[in-house]
């Protein structure tokens, strides 16, 4: 058996230019929107990356900050209530990671009864924010078990 494959006269012949592939290259207008799409996704993750390396600078700022309050409170609640003198003091702490000025300030309004002690944290890196912390110390009272004619009982 003998099959042959001939061309009907009435099919349009092909021309060897559309043989091939419809063409050979891409177009420019193609270069150019897969350009544009690239540099809206990159500038969208770009202020991503910017926004959240602000927020962990601030974070990171905001644990120095409250560690060094809580060092302040802690000291000047443990050392003796006579130790506490009223006044203001400043320190600046010029040394790296959180480079700041402390100012304690201590008033009495009840004069050997009350303290009232103000610790302002002012960070000189102006991206960290200034914070303050208000407490107040009492003279503690003692009382003397043994002793019958103490005025404290």
């Amino acid at each position: 058996m003998r099959i042959s494959i001939r061309s009907s006269r009435n099919a349009p012949e092909r021309t060897p230019e559309r043989t091939g592939s419809a063409r050979k290259g891409i177009a420019l207008v193609e270069v150019i929107v897969a350009m544009v799409l690239l540099a809206v996704a990159v500038s969208s993750l770009a202020a991503l990356v910017y926004s959240v390396s602000q927020s962990g600078i601030r974070t990171s700022g905001d644990a120095y900050r409250n560690g060094v309050l809580m060092m302040e409170v802690n000291r000047l609640e443990g050392i003796p209530y006579d130790s506490v003198h009223t006044g203001t003091s400043s320190i600046s702490v010029s040394s790296l990671p959180y480079a700041h000025t402390r100012t304690i300030t201590v008033t009495e309004p009840v004069v050997n009864v009350i303290k009232a002690v103000k610790v302002v944290i002012t960070p000189t890196n102006p991206k960290y924010k200034k914070d303050s912390v208000d407490f107040t110390r009492t003279k503690a009272r003692t009382t003397k078990v043994l002793c019958t004619d103490c005025p404290q009982g």
